[in-house]
Parts: C-alpha cells; sequence; structure tokens
C-alpha cells in the first residue's frame, strides 16, 4: 500500500475504473451485453490498483463483497431474469464499494437516482428519431428490457467520484 489519503486511494480507483465504465454503458446500450473482458479488467483493476491504494486487511475482506454480490446476483438472475452480465458487473464493483452505514446508504441513494435518470433518458432518447438516429444499430433501442450496465456503471463512478472529492 502507499499509504495514501482516502481521497486520494478513490480518487486514483476513480480514474482507473473509468474508461471500463464507459466500457460497460457503450457496450450494453449497443449490444444489450456487459463482455466478460469488461468485468475482468474490473476485477484486475481491483487486484492492482485496488492493492496498492488500500490497506491490506481491507483490501482482502473486500474480496467478500465480490462473493456475496455473485451469489445475490446468480440468484436474481435465475429467478428474475436479472442479467448475468450485470451480476457479474455488479459483483466486480463490489470489492470498491466500503461496508459501512454511511457508505451503503449513499451507494443505496445513488443506485435509485442514477438508475432513475438513465431510464428516463433512454426512454426519451429513443423516442426522438433525432437521437436514436445517432446511433441506429443500438439494441437497446428495441429491447423491452432496460441495459442495466448504464446506472451500474454510473453509480460505482459517481461513488468513487464523490468519495474521491472528500
Amino acid at each position: 500500500m502507499l499509504g495514501l489519503a482516502p481521497n486520494t486511494a478513490y480518487l486514483i480507483l476513480f480514474l482507473a475504473t473509468l474508461p471500463i465504465s464507459f466500457w460497460v454503458i457503450w457496450s450494453d446500450l449497443k449490444f444489450m451485453k456487459i463482455p466478460n473482458k469488461a468485468v475482468i479488467a474490473m476485477l484486475a483493476i481491483f487486484v492492482v490498483v485496488g492493492l496498492m491504494v488500500i490497506p491490506f486487511e481491507v483490501w482482502l475482506w473486500r474480496w467478500t463483497h465480490f462473493i456475496v454480490i455473485l451469489i445475490v446476483g446468480i440468484m436474481l438472475n435465475a429467478t428474475i431474469h436479472f442479467g448475468a452480465g450485470d451480476a457479474k458487473y455488479a459483483a466486480a464493483a463490489a470489492p470498491f464499494i466500503a461496508l459501512n452505514p454511511s457508505s451503503i446508504r449513499l451507494l443505496l441513494v445513488l443506485l435509485a437516482a442514477v438508475t432513475l435518470s438513465a431510464f428516463v433518458t433512454h426512454r426519451l432518447a429513443r423516442a426522438i428519431p433525432a437521437l436514436r438516429g445517432l446511433a441506429p444499430d443500438w439494441l437497446s433501442w428495441s429491447r423491452k428490457d432496460f441495459p442495466f450496465g448504464v446506472p451500474l456503471a454510473g453509480t460505482l463512478s459517481a461513488y468513487l467520484a464523490i468519495y474521491a472529492m472528500g
């Protein structure tokens, strides 16, 4: 560990994960799939960068977040058809989240707000031919289901950015 201030560690994690978040958002909008490579890349960032900026014991315990969210995601996939890619991505993002009441509260508020705003924005954009025409080959325009990777990635990025600001 580098012995960084927490907000600096979160800034580094935010910057490291941001390209993956954009990849997940674009891929889910265009293909309605989150590539396994994106999930693996997110985990690799936590392995390498996380180990450098998070105290080792905390880093080690955060792997339980991955396991728990992966199990919950698999159960949601089997019962309510929650996307498998969404489940895997949520599990890969889980170790970046601190497990304390204020952090979980922030995460839940962000997830609700980002999901609602992403859903409304997506549905409005697909109803406007000029906007839909900017990316006519996106599968998400014509599918009934919603690309939930968009709010998942947005929530992780917003969470890390907020903690980076201290």
